[in-house]
Parts: C-alpha cells; sequence; structure tokens
C-alpha cells in the first residue's frame, strides 16, 4: 500500500513538473546568474537548468540576515541529487531552505562564511501532494506547507489530531525540528487511530532523501521498518530530504474557546487546586494554550475541544488565522515596540497591557471568543505578518500527573524573576509567556512496522521512565535587540534544567527555538552544545538508538558534510 501511494505521488509530480519545466523564472525581487546587478562571486561549474540566483535571507525573528546568498530552486528530486554530487565534487555546502520560519541557525549561521554555501528552496518546484484515501496517507514533496497538506487531507476526510500554529511551515522544515501542536488525550477521549499527540516526525511512514551510497550521493526511500530512518525522522537539517509519505486519520471538527478573565494564580495553580486552572482543562480537553502578556494579570486561554456539531454561541470558520486583530496591531503598539528597540526598556509593563487590551479587545470587535470549524481552521493561527518575536524555553518531559506542578513551579519562577529585575529598574523581558502541552512520539500511534521512535526528537520516550508520557512546552518571548533578554533566557535555562531534573523529569531544548544562551547570545555556550544535549538524548535511552548512533548515520549518509555549516559542525560533529 506504501509503494502504490509513493507511485500515486510521483505520478503527480511528473506531471506537476511538466507543466511548471517551462517556466524556471528566479522570485521577484531574486538577481538571476549571469546578471550583471549580482554582488557576489558566482557558484563555478553550477548544474545546468537549475535555477540560480541572488537572494536576500532572513529567519523569522529577524535576528539572522543575509543581504545576498545564491539560492537554487530545483524542479525535481533527480536536480537535488544534481546539486548534492555538484556541491561534493567542487568543496560546496547546500542547504534546505523551507518557510525561513525559525531561530535557530541551522540554516544560516550569523557571521559564517557563506562563500562556498547555496540555499536549497524547496518551496517553490518541490511542492506536490497526493493524498491516499486507502490507506489513510498523504505523500507530499519537501517544500509542501502544512496548510496545503491539511487542506488535501481534509478533501479527503482526512486529518491530523495536532498541528503547529503556523500553517506555512514546509513539511521537510517542520519534520527536521520535530514540530508539533498542543494536544494530549483528554482523560476518557479514546485516540483517533492513524494520528499522534507527538510530534509531526512520528506520522512519518516513509521518506526520500538524498544520500551518499557508496560512490555518489543518489536518492533513497527508507520505510519506517528501516533502522536507519529514526534519525532522519527528526535531522536538524543534516540530511536533505524530497518527499515523505505520512499517516493521518479520520478528520475532526473542533471548538476553540478563548478566555481571558482568570488571573494567572488560579490558572497556573498546582495539583489538585480548585477553580478553573490549566490542569482542569487540560482533563477536560487535552488541548489547553495560555499565553500571558508580560506584567498583566490575566493570561488569554484557548482551550480547543473535540466537537462534532456546532455549539449555538460558536462562530463558524471555513479557514485558518481567524484572530485577525494579531496580524494588525494598534499604532500605540508599533510605538512601544519601536521605543523598546531604541532600548526603552521600562514600558515593559505597558507593552504588556496594551497586548492584553489590544486580544481582549480583538477577541470581542470579530466574535472570535467562540470559534468552530474542521481542525485544522481553528489550530493554525500565526501568520508571517505576526509579530516576530526571539524566544527561549523548551519542554519538561513528565508524567501527566505532574503537569499543574511543572506550570504552577515554572510561573511562579518567572514571577519572582521579572518582579525582582523590575525593582531594580530593569526589563530584560518584554514578550508573552506561552505554555502549551502534547504528548510524546508514541510508537503505539505508528500504523506500520515501525524501527522506533525520532531518535532525537524532543518528544522521544524514556524507556526508563515510562510514566513520562507528557511534554510541557514553557517558552518566553521578547523584542529582538532588548537589553539584558539573553542573559536572562540563561538564567532561566539553566534554572529549568536544574529544577526539572532527577526522578520526575527531565528538559529539553525545543530545537527551532532559543537554547544554549551566554549572557550575550543564543547557541554559544559550548558546554551545553557540545556535552549537555548530547547526555539529554543518552540517558534513559538504548546506546543502539541513542544521539551517538544518530550522529554516526548522518555522517554515513552524508561523508562528506554538505549538508552542514559550523553550528551543526559544533553540535553534530
Amino acid at each position: 500500500m506504501t509503494q502504490f501511494n509513493r507511485r500515486t505521488f510521483i505520478a503527480a509530480t511528473a506531471s506537476a513538473v511538466a507543466a511548471a519545466s517551462v517556466v524556471r523564472a528566479v522570485p521577484a525581487g531574486a538577481v538571476p546568474f549571469g546578471s550583471a546587478d549580482t554582488t557576489i562571486p558566482a557558484p563555478p561549474n553550477f548544474p545546468a537548468g537549475i535555477p540560480l540566483y541572488q537572494q536576500r535571507y532572513q529567519n523569522w525573528s529577524k535576528e539572522i540576515i543575509l543581504d545576498a546568498i545564491w539560492t537554487c530552486s530545483p524542479v525535481t528530486p533527480d536536480d537535488v541529487v544534481r546539486l548534492a554530487n555538484w556541491a561534493h565534487e567542487n568543496d560546496y555546502r547546500i542547504r534546505p531552505r523551507g518557510a525561513m520560519h525559525g531561530w535557530t541557525p541551522l540554516t544560516i549561521v550569523n557571521g559564517e562564511n557563506i562563500d562556498r554555501t547555496v540555499l536549497v528552496d524547496t518551496m517553490v518546484h518541490l511542492n506536490g501532494i497526493s493524498v491516499n484515501p486507502a490507506s489513510s496517507t498523504v505523500s507530499a514533496g519537501a517544500g509542501a506547507t502544512l496548510e496545503a497538506i491539511l487542506q488535501q487531507l481534509e478533501n479527503n476526510g482526512l486529518g491530523w489530531v495536532s498541528v503547529p500554529a503556523p500553517g506555512v511551515l514546509s513539511v521537510a522544515g517542520a519534520l527536521a525540528v520535530d514540530a508539533h501542536g498542543a494536544a494530549v488525550p483528554a482523560v476518557g477521549e479514546v485516540p483517533v487511530a492513524g494520528t499522534t499527540y507527538g510530534s509531526l516526525s512520528n506520522l512519518v511512514t516513509s521518506l526520500t532523501a538524498v544520500v551518499w551510497d557508496g560512490s555518489a550521493y543518489a536518492l533513497r526511500t527508507f520505510d519506517r521498518s528501516e533502522p536507519e530512518i529514526t534519525p532522519l525522522l527528526t535531522h536538524l537539517g543534516r540530511t536533505f530530504l524530497t518527499s515523505v509519505t505520512m499517516q493521518a486519520g479520520v478528520n475532526s471538527r473542533m471548538r476553540c474557546q478563548s478566555y481571558t478573565d482568570i488571573g494567572w494564580r488560579e490558572l497556573f495553580g498546582g495539583p489538585g487546586a480548585s477553580g478553573r486552572t490549566f490542569e482542569k482543562h487540560l482533563d477536560e480537553t487535552g488541548r489547553v494554550e495560555a499565553i500571558w502578556y508580560p506584567f498583566t494579570e490575566n493570561p488569554w486561554l484557548k482551550v480547543w475541544s473535540v466537537c462534532p456539531e456546532k455549539p449555538p454561541t460558536a462562530r463558524e470558520v471555513t479557514g485558518p488565522y481567524n484572530y485577525i486583530f494579531s496580524d494588525n496591531l494598534p499604532e500605540i503598539a508599533s510605538d512601544l515596540i519601536g521605543q523598546l528597540t531604541a532600548g526603552n526598556t521600562f514600558i515593559a509593563p505597558a507593552f504588556g497591557q496594551v497586548f492584553y487590551g489590544t486580544t481582549v479587545a480583538g477577541l470581542a470587535a470579530t466574535a472570535s471568543n467562540d470559534l468552530w470549524g474542521w481542525a485544522k481552521d481553528v489550530q493554525f493561527y500565526i501568520k508571517p505578518s505576526t509579530l516576530l518575536l526571539t524566544e527561549g524555553g523548551g519542554a519538561v518531559i513528565t508524567s501527566r500527573a505532574n503537569v499543574a506542578q511543572v506550570i504552577a513551579d515554572f510561573t511562579q519562577w518567572f514571577h519572582e524573576r521579572t518582579s525582582y529585575y523590575q525593582s531594580i529598574g530593569q526589563f530584560p523581558i518584554n514578550g508573552p509567556v506561552e505554555i502549551r502541552c502534547c504528548g510524546m512520539d508514541d510508537p503505539a500511534d505508528v500504523v506500520v512496522d515501525s524501527a522506533g521512535p525520532p531518535t532525537i526528537s524532543a518528544m522521544r520516550p524514556r524507556p526508563d521512565h515510562p510514566e513520562w508520557n507528557t511534554a510541557v512546552w514553557l517558552n518566553v518571548l521578547g523584542v529582538p535587540g532588548t537589553p539584558g533578554m539573553f542573559a536572562f533566557y540563561r538564567e532561566m535555562e539553566q534554572w529549568m534544567r536544574g529544577h526539572y531534573s532527577g526522578g520526575w523529569a527531565t528538559f529539553r531544548p525545543e530545537w527551532s527555538k532559543g537554547w544554549a544562551f551566554s549572557s550575550e547570545l543564543p547557541y554559544k555556550d559550548a558546554g551545553v552544545i557540545e556535552n549537555t544535549l548530547p547526555d539529554t538524548y543518552r540517558a534513559g535511552v538504548p546506546s543502539t538508538e541513542n544521539w551517538d548512533t544518530a550522529r554516526a548515520t548522518y555522517n554515513e549518509l552524508d561523508p562528506h558534510r554538505i549538508y552542514s555549516n559550523t553550528m551543526i559542525d559544533q553540535l553534530l560533529p
């Protein structure tokens, strides 16, 4: 069945390529190869027929920006094979590029010499999608967006139980960093076959990558039953996927209710606390997110629930991104951001109050306190135009029974530390706290024969602690350039790693966000990068399937390290 699905996908892709092959123009704003307007040396002997152009690169938070880097857009998987062999023969590196919706320098490193690097934009052509209803699977090119994939699944009565908030992500980019949603089973909930509460990586049934075959780079398909696939399911950019096949389940209608009238002390109460707590909502629906703006009392709580019939009070939606106010900030908010970036950090309390007020007013004005529609339409809510902030934090892996304690401990620590800094006239943090939960990459969720969970996914289960069935995501956001922000993130990261340890929990990074903080910058603590993080993926898992075996697989499949950069060289030498 998997083979049939792959053939269907290849046929669909070939048809799309035939239609598109006559149009190999460069994107708007790019400078094509051969133009007199290029400003950087051209790569030598570049493969003919693959569009090549000089283009700007900018990550999500605008903290990694290059005015010009060579970028290409292969039309077929065979083009990627030619690129890989060209890179090997000419001592170049190629970095797959998707939606650029990320913080971590897994594509480009600030200050890195990129004279011998070419970005490969997968989203222009490698974006075909084919659904096989008979096997409840979808096959997609590396550059297909999550939104487009979910729409095709929806058209066939299928879906995923949990998805990330931004639908713009390319599927290959999402898998590279174990993208996840905000769902665990509600008390008494029967999971839908074909879905998972863990990362999207746990949905993969097969994938195709360009890897070294002993004499050259070539396409190779890995089924979920092959041991070599597990490191590729979450790979941090250390390989190049051209397509994936993923399982799905019966689609569902969902409701999303917003609350802005619950005080943070009540909401984040400890285990068994009375009131309208995070724990209570999680037990009832399994799908909860809290956004707590700085120096405010009441977080914005979103509660999703499976809801086959439209409630009378709910507004039906037929598409995603229904919080319009979050993408159209009032002038006062824009002015405050300008003051923050200018170094006037003392306005952080006013900034938080404005965003809380904007949320309350926006929900009311757009009738968005109670939404109902297909699952993806109430789960996708972050657009590229949403406020660009940087993030620090990560996942606390623990048991479901400990979730309330994890959240209570963190929010109390955060409140005490920000209050202390406020008392001495410092405001290193000015963005919201985001709190979500999801399940682990449970092998039982996979409907085909599986060699195991994604090796270095943050949601990879710990066999020595089978009760650790939940990932609690604790993230803090801030305006890029805020003085003292990275020092605060370093303090927070070290506290989280020390506090959530021992027999009740462990702490793991969110690969797409900030980690390994020095006092000045993220990704600069060599001890964390070279020792602490690898040890996180050695503890409690078999030595036959851990960080070291994953690294060995990457080096075997790409011995010439054409899929790497200086950051990855340090993390995965």
